[in-house]
């Protein structure tokens, strides 16, 4: 019989909160009258605009409705099905896309590479460049990292210049998987042009779900060249709204007046009082360097059977060992307290 799962009480994702009253009322907002169809909506319009705000240029902008088809199509958009794609070995588009990448790019080829805490480096995206450059062997032509990564570490603006000049020495395109972008500029305190447009980023697939939407993502180009049908690209793989202006008023709701920032503030900071508490707990070990929304630990089988026994949710996590437990912005303080005392009151 499954565990009837406690209000209030999801560590399992991101993707298990509410919609943020701000996406939801824009929502509202857009649930009246007619507006014209395909994005050509005055929502889409200023979605658009707000986007191109916070990244503080131009750039072009589309709609889809999850990370998957925003990762898949984008880097499709930058390959031949001949290229390779260079990714971190735990990257999503490895593990979490059943082939997505591949399919829609028809074949391009992944290249795992490793590095800590989740990171690509310069180092070895070269290596993975140099080692092979015969015509038996895909071609590497995108390097695509994950910002926060999945290991709930952050890129700092150096890191990811380095990456950035190394990639233009190699003539490779950058993409950026942002399913959890708000969060790692809550964690940098930097702006999103400076870890992204400055330091060398082609393609951003902006994450909107995991920051207080209900569905949708957004793909951002900054080389307008890699832009030129992708509505098409988008139409091909059913990823294009029919009622755009539901999709898109949620950004609008996020954007306006700062909900995204402060929605991924507050998921970080329930991550830091999650993680100082577990410190605290003996039988618990708190695993890598968290700067994101996400706490890895290490707990004994029991203990974790004991917890989820008591309606708790979170996942075992292949790429970091342990146990992944995810705030949100709608994870509150006494969620994560509650937690912790029950995690205490096991371990005793």
């Amino acid at each position: 019989m499954n565990t009837p799962v406690r209000p209030g009480c999801q560590f399992a994702s991101d993707n298990t909160s509410s919609m943020c009253p701000e996406a939801w009322a824009a929502v509202e907002r857009a649930n009246h009258g007619y507006e014209a169809s395909y994005g050509n909506d005055p929502w889409t319009t200023r979605a658009c605009e707000l986007i191109r705000q916070m990244v503080e240029g131009p750039a072009d902008v589309f709609f889809v409705f999850n990370g998957t088809a925003a990762n898949s199509l984008a880097l499709a958009a930058m390959c031949q099905s001949y290229h390779a794609i260079l990714c971190h070995e735990v990257a999503h588009v490895e593990t979490d896309e059943c082939g997505a990448p591949e399919f829609f790019s028809n074949g391009t080829k992944l290249l795992l590479l490793p590095g800590a805490a989740g990171k690509l480096t310069p180092d070895g995206i070269t290596h993975a460049v140099e080692r092979r450059r015969d015509i038996h062997y895909p071609k590497p032509r995108v390097v695509s990292i994950t910002q926060a990564t999945e290991l709930s570490t952050v890129y700092s603006i150096d890191e990811l210049a380095a990456i950035g000049e190394t990639c233009r020495r190699h003539d490779l395109r950058l993409h950026m998987d942002g399913a959890r972008f708000a969060n790692a500029v809550a964690a940098l305190g930097a702006s999103p042009r400076e870890i992204t447009r400055d330091v060398g980023v082609d393609a951003l697939c902006l994450g909107g779900t995991k920051n207080g939407m209900g569905v949708g993502e957004a793909v951002v180009f900054f080389d307008a060249s890699l832009a030129e049908e992708f509505a098409y690209r988008c139409k091909q793989a059913g990823q294009l709204a029919s009622k755009m202006r539901y999709l898109t008023a949620p950004w609008v709701g996020l954007l306006e007046h700062g909900a995204w920032l402060g929605n991924a503030r507050h998921a970080n900071a329930a991550a830091a009082r999650l993680e100082s508490g577990l410190r605290g707990i003996p039988g618990i070990e708190v695993l890598g360097e968290r700067q994101a929304n996400a706490v890895f630990a290490a707990l004994p089988a029991d203990i974790a059977e004991g917890l989820r026994a008591k309606g708790w949710q979170f996942y075992n996590f292949i790429g970091a060992g342990g146990c992944r437990f995810m705030c949100s912005w709608a994870t509150t303080d006494a969620d994560v307290d509650a937690f912790l005392a029950d995690a205490r009151a096991a371990c005793r």
